[in-house]
This record gives C-alpha cells, sequence and structure tokens, in this order.
C-alpha cells in the first residue's frame, strides 16, 4: 500500500490550548505524525496539486483567513497564536469584516484550533498527501494512506475547529467526484464526530456521509452527530449517524461499522474514504472507547471486504506511543486482502 507525507506538515506546533476552561499543552502535536512515520519506512512525498481541489471544497475567504491571519494577529499587536473569543452563533450572515479578532470568530468553531505562521503551509501538505492518496487509488490501486497532520474531519468549508482546518477527506471525495467517480462515500471510524464533513455535504446526493463516533451528548462537538440527522435536500438519506457510549468495545464498534458499511453498500459508491481516528483506542488520554491494538486490523478486514477502492485519511489519535502500533494494525488489515485477493 502505497503511503503519503510530507515534512512540512510537522511545522504546524501550537503551544496551548484552551480546554475545559484552562490553558493546556496542545494536544495535537509533531509527535503525532512523527510516531507515525517511524513505522512507514516507505512514506512517498506527495505531488503538488495546487489550491483548486482545496478551494472546490473550501471558502475563498476562509482560505485567505489561513493564510494572512498570523501577520495580521502580530500587526494588530496580538501575543501567540489566533485565536477567537466570539462567535456569530444567532444571525450568522455574511459580512465584510476586517478586524482580526472578528475574523477569527467568523472562520473558528472552538478555541481549541489556534492558527500560527505555519498552519496555513501544514495544512496545504496535508491536502496535498491525500490528494496524491487519492490519486494513486484512482489511478487502480486498491487502498493508499494519507498520514494528514494536521487532520481534518472537524472543519467546515469555512471554519476550523477540533485541530482541523482543511478537511482532508472531504478534499478527497471531491476530487474524486470530479475525476468522474459518480458516487463517493466517507467512513469516519474517529471517537469525534466528523461535524465539518457532515456539514459539507449535507444537501448533497452524492456523497454518503457515515460516522460512528461517541455520543454527542457526552463529547465533543456536542452539537452535530445525533442520530437524527441525515441531511436535507438532496442529501436526504446521505447522512447517517450512528453514536456510540463511552466505553464502547469492538463488539458494539464492529456492529456499528457494518451497519454503516450495509448503509454505504445500498448506496453503491465508486470509491471510499476513510477517515481513521486511533483516539478510539482503549487508552487514548482525550477519549473513552476501548478498542485494542489487534482490533483496527479486524475493523480493516470487515471495510476491505467489502471491495471498494479506498483512500485512507489519518484523523485523531493522542496516545503518542501507542501511535505507531495502531496505524500498522489497521493498515496491516488492508494489506491481507488487498494483497492476496484470494483471503476475501
Amino acid at each position: 500500500m502505497r503511503t503519503f507525507f510530507d515534512p512540512r506538515q510537522l511545522a504546524h506546533a501550537p503551544l496551548q490550548e484552551l480546554h475545559n476552561g484552562g490553558f493546556i499543552d496542545y494536544s495535537e502535536t509533531p509527535r503525532r505524525a512523527e510516531a507515525i512515520g517511524r513505522v512507514l519506512p516507505g512514506l512517498e512525498l506527495p505531488a503538488n496539486h495546487g489550491e483548486a481541489p482545496i478551494l472546490a471544497v473550501h471558502d475563498a475567504g476562509y482560505i485567505d483567513f489561513l493564510r494572512t491571519g498570523p501577520a495580521r494577529w502580530a500587526a494588530a499587536g496580538r501575543p501567540g497564536d489566533v485565536m477567537g473569543y466570539i462567535w456569530p452563533i444567532v444571525g450568522r450572515r455574511r459580512l465584510k469584516l476586517d478586524r482580526i479578532d472578528a475574523l477569527a470568530g467568523q472562520y473558528s468553531l472552538d478555541a481549541s484550533t489556534p492558527l500560527t505562521a505555519d498552519t496555513w503551509d501544514a495544512a496545504y501538505w496535508s491536502a496535498q498527501s491525500v490528494l496524491s492518496a487519492t490519486h494513486a487509488v484512482l489511478g487502480g490501486d486498491r487502498a493508499a494512506f494519507a498520514l494528514c497532520r494536521p487532520p481534518g474531519h472537524h472543519a467546515g468549508a469555512d471554519y476550523l475547529g477540533g485541530y482541523c482546518y482543511l478537511n482532508t477527506a472531504a478534499i478527497a471525495a471531491q476530487a474524486a467526484r470530479k475525476a468522474g467517480a459518480k458516487r463517493v462515500a466517507i467512513l469516519d471510524i474517529d471517537y469525534h464526530h466528523g461535524n465539518g464533513t457532515q456539514d459539507i455535504f449535507w444537501d448533497r446526493g452524492d456523497v454518503f456521509y457515515a460516522s460512528l463516533h461517541a455520543d454527542p451528548a457526552t463529547d465533543y462537538p456536542f452539537f452535530w452527530g445525533h442520530a437524527d440527522e441525515v441531511g436535507e435536500g438532496e442529501g436526504t438519506g446521505t447522512t447517517l449517524n450512528l453514536p456510540l457510549p463511552q466505553g464502547a468495545t469492538l463488539e458494539a464498534f464492529r456492529a456499528a461499522q457494518a451497519t454503516a458499511l450495509d448503509a454505504i453498500a445500498r448506496f453503491g459508491p465508486d470509491l471510499l474514504v476513510l477517515s481513521f481516528g486511533a483516539d478510539t483506542w482503549d487508552g487514548d488520554p482525550i477519549s473513552d472507547f476501548k478498542l485494542a491494538t489487534v482490533d483496527y486490523a479486524t475493523l480493516a478486514r470487515d471495510i476491505a471486504a467489502r471491495g471498494w477502492p479506498t483512500v485512507i485519511a489519518m484523523e485523531g489519535g493522542y496516545a503518542v506511543d501507542a501511535l505507531g502500533a495502531n496505524v500498522t494494525s489497521l493498515l496491516s488489515g488492508f494489506g491481507q486482502l488487498v494483497l492476496n485477493p484470494s483471503a476475501r
């Protein structure tokens, strides 16, 4: 299986995030990607596919904010990284704003996702990594892996949040559609609901989004990911949320994944994008599922058995010492089936 990553993705390194009323060390550190990279010696540098695939998903004003926000923040005399403190939750509408404080609120979901001078470059190459994996699959590979860091599934078309700036899964899905795939499915198996991915494809009938995640009644992002959210307009029925209680084990997770896979099969995709988060591991410091390392190979075999060409995009996972083993477990599950068709 081909795997993609660019070292420029390591440059993004905020010092702190706001969490539960206090500042703590930033959880989504470069050490996450370094830990995964150590166990994937065949990592390839991604090709540069440019900004067009990013702008096919994200608002141009938002992209400009990612590019220029840190310099404008510094010019305004603000210390540290860009972080919003006011959000337009009522009557949200397009306004032509200029003050950096306003833009930080307009283009963000939370105060736990700082914007640094290196964020745009890191996020750009994260997107190029998933685009390269997508083109590998479109070119005939059965599966390819993008070590996306920063991750992506909380980022909407015009907002950052949950450590995410560019929605890599959405960028991959849209690129596949543009390349001729008539239908694309996204399966999100991160601990947290991918609110940004759901938002981007909410009213579209050509992309199916299925997510297994911690019940938002108890876990971030709280306001999205409830079971009654199914899409609207042409997208009615192409969103499937399967929230699970804290403490869920492989048995419950695997059963929910089977439900999602059956729904995806009825949709009939030409290509699958897998948003994979290893924060479902028992021992992750900010999550509360109980999956073991060996369980990821089991889940991967279940997915690969369906036979869909698959782009795998890395999302969360914050137990750094376990990340390498958890990722290789997942990829081994794909490899056993992809490399040996008789195993199906």
